[in-house]
């Protein structure tokens, strides 16, 4: 199939889940930037983040995504039209009366090429993501958060396109989990893959520089989820450009 969303995932062979979602088989590592609401990572200063995010996406194999506000995802796209771009939740929900929620499609419309979803910091239960999952085309890539193994095996059942396991007492802390805990991290990878072999496997917490990611993909994962390493560096553009640097 083709995948209507960034330029790298177009026309790549595919593996289908259990429940027919679908993941880039030769796809390379991934680095998810999650803008989360940091002053320096909303509005304009999301635009410069997510163009610096593009222009290092441009000079390597390993694939950029910037997951940002909702509030900023049409503008986002358009000043980065060829990087992913996901959303930071979803809802399961149909046209009406749901105030304050996200709906999909909205999203979608607004440029949206993918998204995470059970975020230690927004927490849904295991009945949520599977009604997401449902709801949306194959093509469009789900990260679901973990906690711990347990957590991971859960989501895994459900067949999202990736789950990143993120102890959350390491999140924005300077200890990255590769060194604090490398244990659940290849734990994590072993458990998805003995659940369901299609999903793939990222880290987070406290991941910061090109050592930490080389660290996560030899543990087993195939990216990493970031945040503040990031979003709140004093240059963003030689972090991006660390991160993929022993890749």
């Amino acid at each position: 199939f083709v995948l209507s969303v960034g330029v790298k995932w177009i026309n790549r062979s595919s593996r289908c889940s259990q429940n027919g979602r679908c993941s880039g088989a030769a796809m390379g590592p991934l680095i998810v930037v999650n803008f989360k609401t940091y002053a320096t990572a909303q509005g304009e200063a999301a635009i410069s983040l997510a163009k610096a995010m593009a222009e290092v996406d441009a000079t390597t194999n390993a694939t950029m995504v910037a997951v940002v506000s909702a509030f900023d995802l049409s503008a986002i796209k358009a000043a980065a039209p060829n990087l992913e771009v996901w959303t930071q939740h979803l809802d399961p929900i149909d046209w009406g009366s749901n105030t304050g929620w996200l709906h999909p499609q909205t999203a979608m419309e607004r440029g949206a090429t993918g998204s995470i979803i059970n975020h230690a910091e927004h927490k849904v239960n295991l009945d949520h993501v599977e009604k997401l999952l449902a709801q949306l085309p194959n093509d469009f890539p789900v990260c679901a958060c973990a906690a711990d193994i347990d957590e991971a095996k859960s989501l895994a059942a459900l067949s999202p396109t990736f789950i990143a396991v993120e102890p959350p007492e390491l999140i924005g802390g300077d200890i990255s989990v590769t060194t604090a805990d490398p244990g659940i991290v290849s734990g994590t990878a072993d458990a998805v893959k003995a659940v369901n072999p299609n999903v793939r496997v990222l880290c987070g917490a406290g991941v910061k520089n090109g050592d930490d990611v080389a660290r996560a993909i030899e543990l087993g994962t195939e990216g990493v989820l970031l945040a503040s390493g990031v979003t709140k560096a004093k240059n963003p553009l030689s972090v991006l450009r660390n991160l993929i640097s022993q890749i």
